[in-house]
Formats: structure tokens, C-alpha cells, sequence
């Protein structure tokens, strides 16, 4: 790349002639760059520098005294640069008055006051006055059809005519740069665009700085294939045209990467800044475009362009503060701006006022019917109404407008599948796939699309979903329902191995809900059915710690008695011992007996020791931040067992006597968890091969009071 100077020399003798031929939005955008260059400190005194960007390292940016230098020898095109007409004083207020009266936007009279003139500045901007006035006839004849927003056969009719003239005038070779950029400018809108990528790229190649022509130029360039095959020039732009070439082609890291290259000369560079925005955004790192788009508000406060990815970000967000603070912003600075209208309507989408969200999109396409944004977003707008004709049809408009647009792709796929017609839906989600293949919610559509009852391909939804599991899904959704799918086509091994993947993502994130119960539920049934009781064990216990169905289920289906009765038979630990469970339910003396004639000790130390295994084993499943409760129970637990000859006596007597009306305070003097207010304990407890329950003989009448029926 040149150097600063350089650059700074071109870019300065750029401005004066795009602005003279009135191509200002190239003017604009050389302009920006210009500022953009870091100067260098040695050659300012500290009188001329200012603190620029608010970022922790802060950078000195310097300016100039105000004098523009003109270009110096040696710089590749601006020390020779486009040389002006010859005219004489006469032509030349000729010049100046059609110039004027283009300013104001009267495109035909300052085409008819150059009609006699011959020079290459004049031919262009007669020319170019006579293109816009065409656009502005054909917009007006749109409205007058088919409304603001409908579809007409209107066309410039400027266009023959002006083919035929700059024609001729490439074939005499009597043709300025900026005439190929019209030249070619003309032939894309009659639809010759291989005719006018060769004459565009003959336009940038002989004058590289005029930035309107490189963006005709990529706008043609749809393919990689296409990309490569450009014969361009050695020149600092042709970095700039390559990253916004990169970023349309969907080659993000490439595009960051020639982003990333030019800031070392365009350190300050707005449009840099907020084109790196725009590749992170569809990188989804919407952290990161946050930070640059709050940035470039502090040094730019009255910026509208970009602010509609902005404000998506913020929608995605649900940062619905700072969105009414950044659409009332722009309300005040231009309202009537494309851009303004589309931050206003996502505003109030995200207020949940659809349709007045889809009048301020309705507004942006009157002001820019070409405005990709408001298409896509007003058809997302009509889905969320349920008018899903005018949805397609807005995202048909959209995707009119540019075939690489995979959100409105998307948008078809999800208006079909909302009319039940799966097969037109999976067409044009696999439009959106091609397009934009690392991102999961496109595969997630499709395989919730095969999945659907009118399809039921199962094996292409798993195919679709696993696809998803590989793009980094952030909500996860695959690998529920890899699970589930599975575990639906009876191949228990793989939804367990994604189950537990699940739940794995489940606590790293801190979450819970019915797809963590879900998946204790199949865990535990799965490691019992394959002999794998220790596995088994800690899924039990962590289930029985989820109030619900979930939990009824599990006893319903003597799960977990089943885990224990046949760990029981394996000489193993039992999940809970019957001392502890009968002790903390009170279920009175006739158990106590019963087990002291068959050699059991039911003394309270046999319960202390029973209660701190199971402490120890709940201890084992619990997350990091659940362990703290326990461990103090345990400690407690451990000093009463310290106490306890000097306590025995005393609820000995009590559970003797058959009353035990004091057990709940028993247990709570001891430290023993209790769980008497769980009436599922009464009822059913861990254990049904309790004789009392056996007999049926067992009835509950509260918390703490328990009778045998006679």
C-alpha cells in the first residue's frame, strides 16, 4: 500500500474533480477516508492536534492548518491528473450555470444548457443530468401505476439515447473515465452486464478513486468465479473494493481481514469502522458491533447511514431502552431518511405494535423503493400478523432486489411453512442454506421441517440437525432434539449420548426446565435398563429434587425402588436406606419391631450413619453452588451424633410409646433434613415393600400426626 502522504495527495485532487463532475456521493465517501488518515505527529505542532475516539488507548489525531497542498510528483495518477477541457471563459460559465442548476435538482435544464458543448466534463454532466431526470420520470410513472409500493413496467427512457451516444463516443475512444462509469452504468440497467462489468472495470482501472464505480462494479460481481476473473490494477482502492466484494460474497473472515489491513494507513476511517460492523454482524458477534456502532455515535453523534444494523442489533437484543433512545435520535436529526423510518419500525416491533411498525417500513420503501432492509423486515412484520400473501410478496420484492439476500429466503421458507406447504417451504430454505451455511437457525428451520407430521423424514431432519450442532447453535435447539428424535426411532445409545450432552450445555449455562427433566428422566431409566446402577443413582437423585410431574412419574413407575431393589440384589449401596426413610416419615413402632426380630439395629446411630450416606450422596450430584447447605446439614448431623447419648433417651421413649407426635421436632433437633410436608413421602415413599404398606395399613392425617387403622 502507499504511503500516508500519498494517499492523503490523491485523495484531495480526487475530491475536487467528483465533486466538480458532481458525483457526490463518491465525493463524500473520499472525503470521509481522507479524515480518516492518521497524520503524522511529527510534522504538526501540538497547536493543531485533538484527542480522537474514546477508546482506552487514546490516540493523538492531527490536522492541518486548513491548506490544501496540491498532489505532488511522483504520486501514480493525481500528479497527472484528468486534465480539464481547454474551454474558454465563455464555456466555462456555461459550465458553471448547468452545474447550478443541477444542484438544484432541474437535471433537464442543465442538459439543455451544455447541448452545444464539447468537451468531455460537459458531455458528461449532460449526460448524466439526462440519466437522473430519466429515474425521476420512471419513479413518478411507478406511483402513478401501481401505488408507492407496487410493481410497474415503468423504465428510464433516457437510456436508449444515451447508449447510443456514450457508445459511439467508446468507440472513437474520445471517452473520459467518468464516462465509462455512466457508460456502464447505462448498460446494467438494460441488462447487459457482461458489456458492463468489462466497461466498468476499464472506468476503475484508469481512474481508481471514484468509489461509485467500484460499487457498480461489485454489484455485478456475484460469484467468487466472477470476483477472481477481474483483471484490476495494483492500487490501495482495489484493498477497499476486494473487503466490500469479500463481505457481499459471505466471505466474512477474508473481508475482516482486508478491513483489519487498511486501518493501519486509514486508522480513523468511519466507514471502516462501521463496514467491520457489518461483518461481525453477520459473524453474529453482536456484542462486538454494539461496542463499534456506540463508538462511532460519540464521534459521529448525528450519523443516520448504518444505524438501520444498529438498531437490529438492539431488536435482537431486546434492548428496547436503547432503541427508543437511538429511533428518537435519528427522529430529530432526519426523520425522512430510509434509514430513520426502518429504526422507528423496528422500534415499535419490538413494542409488539406490528402494524404500526409496518407503517414506518411502508414509508421507508416510498422514500427508496431499492431499500433491502424494509422488505425483508416489513415480511417479517406481516408474519407476525398472520398475513402471510403480503408477507411472500415482500419477500419476493426482496429477494428482486438482490438474490443473495438469505433472510429473505429465509422469510419465504417460514411463510410457506406457516400455510402448511412443507415441500415449497424446504425449496426455499434451501435457498437460504446455500447462502448462508454456518448458521444454525437455517438448519434448524429445515429439519423442523422434515420433522413435520406431512413429511416425517426423520433421518434428513437428524442430518439437518447435526449440521446445526457443527455452526455453533447458541440456543441449543439441535441437541434436544437430536436427542429426542432418537430416542423416538428407539436408538437409546445415541439419545442418551446426546442427552447427556444436553444436560452437560444445561448446568454449564445455569439453567432449568422441562428439558433438564426431561433428560434426568431417560438418563436414569437408560443407565438402569443397561445394568449401570451407580450412573442410575445420581439421575434418581437429582430427579427426586424436581417438584411435578416429572417427579410422580418416576414413582409411578417404580423407577427408582426398581434401581435400588436391584443394587440391593447386586450387594450394593442402596440410593436410601429404609432406616432413614421410615425414621424421618414416622411411621411408628410396629416397623421398628419388625426389623429389630429380624436382627436389624434401628439404634440412632444406624439412622445417623444411614442420613450421612445419603447426605454424601446427594453431596455428589449437586452442582457447586447447591453443596453449601448440605455440607452444614452434614456438620450439624455430625455434632448431634457427638451428643446423641446424652439426647437418645429421650425420642426412644417417644417412638416406643407409638404417639410419635414429636418426631418432626426430633428430627429437626438432630439436624436431620426433613421433608414431612411432602405428602408423596406418606403415601408412597421410596420403598413399597414396607410392610405397613403392603397391609394398606398406613393413612396420614397432617404433617405430624400419624394413626393405624384397627
Amino acid at each position: 500500500m502507499d504511503s500516508k502522504e500519498g494517499c492523503r495527495n490523491e485523495l484531495r485532487a480526487a475530491i475536487r474533480q467528483l465533486s466538480d463532475r458532481c458525483l457526490y456521493s463518491a465525493s463524500k465517501w473520499a472525503s470521509e477516508q481522507l479524515v480518516g488518515i492518521e497524520q503524522d505527529p511529527a510534522k504538526f505542532t501540538p497547536s493543531h492536534t485533538r484527542f480522537q475516539r474514546g477508546s482506552s488507548s487514546i490516540r493523538r489525531r492531527f490536522r492541518t492548518s486548513g491548506v490544501i497542498s496540491t498532489p505532488d510528483a511522483g504520486v501514480s495518477y493525481v500528479s497527472a491528473p484528468v486534465p480539464e477541457d481547454d474551454d474558454d471563459a465563455i464555456d466555462g460559465d456555461f459550465y458553471l450555470l448547468a452545474k447550478s442548476y443541477f444542484d438544484c435538482k432541474e437535471y433537464r435544464r442543465a442538459a439543455h444548457v451544455l447541448r452545444d458543448q464539447t468537451g468531455q466534463r460537459a458531455v458528461f454532466l449532460r449526460c448524466y443530468a439526462l440519466y437522473l431526470a430519466g429515474e425521476k420520470r420512471k419513479e413518478e410513472e411507478m406511483i402513478e401505476v401501481e401505488g408507492p409500493l407496487g410493481k410497474s413496467d415503468a423504465v428510464n427512457r433516457e437510456l436508449v439515447s444515451l447508449e447510443r451516444e456514450l457508445s459511439t463516443l467508446w468507440k472513437k475512444g474520445t471517452i473520459d473515465p467518468f464516462g465509462l462509469y455512466l457508460y456502464g452504468l447505462v448498460l446494467k440497467e438494460k441488462g447487459s452486464e457482461n458489456h458492463a462489468r468489462a466497461i466498468l472495470l476499464e472506468s476503475v482501472n484508469s481512474y481508481p478513486w471514484n468509489w461509485s464505480a467500484w460499487s457498480e462494479l461489485q454489484s455485478l460481481c456475484t460469484t467468487i468465479e466472477i470476483l477472481n476473473g477481474l483483471n484490476l490494477n495494483s492500487h490501495w482502492m482495489k484493498d477497499f473494493f476486494l473487503a466490500s466484494s469479500y463481505h457481499e460474497l459471505r466471505m466474512h473472515k477474508e473481508s475482516l481481514e482486508k478491513y483489519e489491513h487498511l486501518q493501519r494507513i486509514f486508522s480513523f476511517s468511519n466507514y471502516i469502522q462501521a463496514q467491520i460492523a457489518k461483518v461481525r454482524y453477520n459473524l453474529r458477534e453482536f456484542d462486538q458491533v454494539e461496542i463499534i456502532f456506540e463508538e462511532l455515535l460519540r464521534n459521529d453523534p448525528y450519523r443516520v447511514e448504518d444505524m438501520d444494523m444498529y438498531s437490529n442489533v438492539l431488536y435482537s437484543k431486546e434492548c428496547c431502552s436503547a432503541l427508543s433512545y437511538l429511533a428518537h435520535r435519528v427522529f430529530l436529526t432526519d426523520k425522512y431518511r430510509p434509514e430513520s423510518c426502518c429504526i422507528i419500525g423496528n422500534y415499535y416491533s419490538l413494542k409488539g405494535q406490528h402494524e404500526k411498525s409496518i407503517v414506518y417500513f411502508q414509508r421507508a420503501l416510498k422514500l427508496n423503493k431499492k431499500y433491502l432492509s424494509a422488505w425483508t423486515l416489513m415480511g417479517h412484520e406481516y408474519l407476525e400478523i398472520k398475513n402471510t400473501p403480503a408477507a411472500v410478496d415482500a419477500y419476493r420484492r426482496a429477494v428482486d432486489i438482490n438474490l443473495g439476500d438469505y433472510r429473505a429466503w429465509y422469510g419465504l421458507g417460514q411463510a410457506y411453512e406457516m400455510m402448511v406447504m412443507p415441500l415449497y417451504a424446504l425449496y426455499y430454505y434451501r435457498k437460504s442454506v446455500l447462502l448462508q451455511p454456518n448458521d444454525a437457525r437455517l438448519w434448524n428451520a429445515m429439519a423442523h421441517c422434515y420433522e413435520s407430521d406431512q413429511l416425517h423424514m426423520l433421518e434428513e431432519a437428524i442430518k439437518c440437525y447435526k449440521r446445526s450442532a457443527n455452526c455453533q447453535d447458541a440456543e441449543a435447539i439441535a441437541i434436544n432434539k437430536l436427542a429426542k428424535l432418537y430416542n423416538k426411532l428407539g436408538k437409546q445409545a445415541e439419545a442418551a449420548f446426546y442427552y447427556k450432552k444436553d444436560l452437560e450445555r444445561m448446568e454449564d449455562e445455569d439453567r432449568e426446565g422441562p428439558n433438564m427433566t426431561d433428560a434426568l428422566l431417560f438418563l436414569a431409566r437408560y443407565y438402569r435398563d443397561q445394568k449401570r446402577f451407580e450412573e442410575a443413582e445420581i439421575y434418581c437423585t437429582r430427579l427426586m429434587d424436581y417438584p411435578g410431574p416429572e417427579k410422580e412419574t418416576a414413582k409411578r413407575q417404580n423407577f427408582i425402588s426398581n434401581t435400588v431393589q436391584q443394587k440391593s440384589l447386586g450387594a450394593t449401596r442402596m440410593l436410601m436406606p429404609p432406616s432413614v426413610h421410615h425414621y424421618r416419615t414416622a411411621v411408628g413402632k410396629d416397623y421398628y419391631k419388625a426389623r429389630e426380630g429380624e436382627g436389624g439395629d434401628l439404634t440412632f446411630k444406624r439412622v445417623f450413619r444411614d442420613e450421612l450416606i445419603v447426605r454424601y450422596t446427594r453431596l455428589r450430584t449437586r452442582k457447586k453452588k447447591e453443596r453449601t447447605p448440605l455440607l452444614v446439614g452434614s456438620f450439624t448431623l455430625l455434632v448431634s451424633a457427638v451428643l446423641f447419648p446424652y439426647l437418645a433417651r429421650w425420642p426412644e421413649c417417644a417412638i416406643e410409646s407409638g404417639i410419635a407426635p414429636s418426631c418432626e421436632t426430633t428430627t429437626l433437633a438432630l439436624g436431620v433434613e426433613t421433608h414431612l410436608q411432602d405428602k408423596s413421602y406418606w403415601t408412597n415413599g421410596f420403598f413399597p415393600n414396607h410392610p405397613q404398606h403392603q397391609r394398606g395399613q398406613v393413612t396420614t392425617q397432617g404433617p405430624t400426626s400419624v394413626q393405624t387403622k384397627q
